[in-house]
């Protein structure tokens, strides 16, 4: 009997739907508190994931969504640099 492997779905702090986990970009808050892109969606830390638009990460910081994936403020450098790395 053939086993079907379940493929892992991610809500999009954006938007608020669930994507297949390959197509969402992963942001962490590392343990030092450091906040950064993953790309290979392995390194440590807690995190959120987003879609690759700029509409759901502009909505996500309206809406403060991120403080409440990451339960603490974040500074609006951090957004600044985390949408260089996502967008330019």
């Amino acid at each position: 009997m053939a086993t079907v492997k379940k493929i892992p779905t991610r809500l999009c702090i954006g938007c608020q739907e669930q994507h297949l986990k390959k197509e969402l970009i992963r942001i962490v808050k590392s343990p030092e508190g450091e906040f950064f892109v993953d790309l290979t969606g392995k390194k440590s830390g807690r995190g959120a994931y987003i879609c690759r638009n700029r509409e759901c990460f502009d909505k996500a910081v309206k809406e403060h969504r991120f403080a409440k994936s990451f339960k603490c403020p974040i500074d609006k450098t951090i957004f600044d640099e985390l949408e260089k790395q996502l967008f330019e």
